[in-house]
């Protein structure tokens, strides 16, 4: 699913003009952009939580010429699915 195809959804069930629908889309994913950079961390019942986890430096091996290297600090983006989310996943696997 696409940008564009969450769009068309908004505009399919909710009845928003498209260029609505495209500014609500919008707005969310920015609004969910700014709190991650901020570190904070983002539940949506029924579906999730987005954590923004900070990972140290450490060292590295490039596999090519197995030279040592330092990987640097980062911050990564995880995903943990709730349990009514991974409920409906299973049963849709049941169903087919």
């Amino acid at each position: 699913m696409t940008k564009a195809d969450l769009v068309e959804r908004v505009y399919d069930n909710v009845g928003f003009s498209k260029k609505e629908a495209t500014e609500v889309v919008e707005t969310v994913f920015d609004t969910m952009k700014e709190v991650l950079s901020r570190g904070e961390k983002i539940k949506l019942s029924g579906f999730g939580n987005f954590v923004v986890r900070e990972k140290a430096a450490r060292k590295g091996r490039n596999p090519q010429t197995n030279e040592t290297i330092m990987i640097s600090s980062r911050r990564v983006l995880t995903f943990k699915p709730s349990q009514v989310l991974k409920s409906a996943l299973n049963d849709a696997i049941d169903v087919e």
